[in-house]
């Protein structure tokens, strides 16, 4: 969760590297709606936990800020607009967040797609949702750029999804998939080029679906962006079935791409996977992984993995846990599942939430035991660092967080030596600035 106060508007996010670069737009937002003394919570609803944590946050910021205007959006509150409205908050829907109308006075609690007043309500189903899951919201995408806090620059150029994984509500918080032009998402790249930031990273709901509405390739995005005088470029989350040989050849042979991918890949075991409605197998992502590693051997490997799938036997949880091992999975985004209403897998049968909780902490262990022995295989060695604001810390190109032993100057790029290894986190000291401007 992240959160920033311009002036006496406050916007917190919760979730994902796009709602961080949505909470930018939000941010723009309110401050052109002049809406004064307004605390905006910009969901998630990845998790049964990630909606807890927005509730127990409106409820406090309903009790202890007393006076302001509590608005919740995001996925959580597209799923669950009825409960924040009825504890007071005023809810504003996913496709219209960005939008300064959302958040003047006059505004509807929840507006339609349609653009007429109507009163809060939870969606439940995808009958309910019509237009939104074909993607006809009437709302095209607008890019998302995080602020200039960072040295990094968080770019959202894709939102919603068009497949139908069965654990997952993100069709029906976010719609079908629809990206940013391609010419829109350049001339948002370039601002943060222009205000110092050496380093963007392209996010999206199912990223790698990019232009899929408008006939275009993330491949092709890339290329487009790779034409300015851009540094460092960072994809988040994959879907490993649909990285094609011109992406691949982006991931592997372009220095300016980092040698980091992280793949939805969900599970391990085939038979999870095709309850999922994942649109690959076990052997496919093992195979993908040793095709980039041939290519290009410094690239390290996340991945994102669900414990506890309804049904999930021990012998299938056990091909998730080898996963790790067998794939080189260094930075692991793993969670116990969590029935989502609406979706096919909350009527699977269930293991239970103790169980998935137990799961989820093996995969943890055994992925921080994978990243530490990768970490130390570092020591000695050297990297480029891009420099956070806080003159301490960054991270290498393949993402390793660095720790310096002597400060550097914000948002810059330097050749640092890796001496140890703190925990997660390597200890690096410099040796020589590429460029010291901020």
């Amino acid at each position: 969760m992240s959160a920033f106060l311009v002036d006496r508007q406050e916007v917190v996010n919760f979730g994902c590297r796009l709602n961080i670069a949505e909470g930018e737009a939000i941010r723009s937002a309110i401050k052109a709606a002049g809406a004064q003394g307004t605390i905006v919570f910009n969901s998630c609803a990845v998790t049964d936990e990630a909606v807890r944590q927005a509730r127990q946050a409106v409820r406090r910021a309903l009790r202890e800020r007393r006076g302001a205007e509590v608005v919740v959006t995001g996925c959580a509150a597209e799923l669950e607009a009825e409960t924040f409205a009825e504890m007071g908050a005023r809810v504003v829907r996913n496709d219209a967040k960005g939008l300064t109308e959302s958040y003047r006075s006059s505004s509807s609690r929840f507006p339609r797609e349609g653009g007429g007043p109507s009163p809060a309500r939870a969606i439940s189903s995808p009958q309910e949702m019509g237009p939104r899951l074909r993607g006809d919201t009437g709302l095209s995408y607008t890019p998302a750029l995080s602020g200039a806090g960072h040295a990094r620059a968080f770019l959202g150029v894709q939102t919603g999804c068009s497949h139908s994984c069965t654990f997952c509500a993100t069709v029906l918080a976010r719609g079908t998939a629809r990206s940013a032009d391609v010419e829109a998402v350049v001339a948002s790249a370039r601002t943060a080029l222009t205000r110092g930031q050496r380093e963007v990273i392209l996010t999206g709901v199912d990223l790698a679906s990019y232009g899929d509405d408008s006939g275009t390739t993330l491949a092709a995005l890339v290329e487009a962006l790779l034409a300015l005088p851009v540094e460092r470029l960072r994809l988040s989350s994959l879907d490993p079935h649909r990285i094609d040989d011109a992406l691949f050849a982006l991931l592997t042979e372009e220095p300016r791409v980092m040698p980091h991918v992280h793949l939805s890949l969900q599970a391990g075991d085939d038979m999870v996977l095709t309850r999922m409605k994942r649109r690959h197998r076990r052997a496919d992502a093992v195979a993908l992984i040793e095709r980039l590693k041939a290519a290009r051997p410094d690239i390290a490997i996340g991945a994102d993995l669900i414990a506890g799938f309804p049904t999930e036997d021990e012998a299938m949880f056990a091909n998730s846990l080898a996963l790790i091992d067998d794939c080189d999975i260094v930075f692991g985004h793993i969670f116990p599942y969590s029935p989502r209403a609406g979706t096919p897998a909350a009527r699977m049968p269930q293991v239970g939430r103790a169980l998935a909780r137990e799961r989820a902490a093996i995969l943890r262990e055994a992925n921080a035991r994978r990243r530490q022995d990768w970490l130390d295989t570092q020591i000695g060695g050297t990297a480029s660092m891009l420099v956070e604001r806080d003159g301490a810390t960054g991270h290498a190109e393949n993402f390793a967080s660095l720790a310096l032993t002597a400060p550097a100057a914000p948002g810059t790029l330097i050749d640092v030596r890796l001496i140890a290894r703190d925990g997660d986190r390597m200890i690096a000291t410099p040796i020589e600035a590429k460029d010291i401007a901020a």
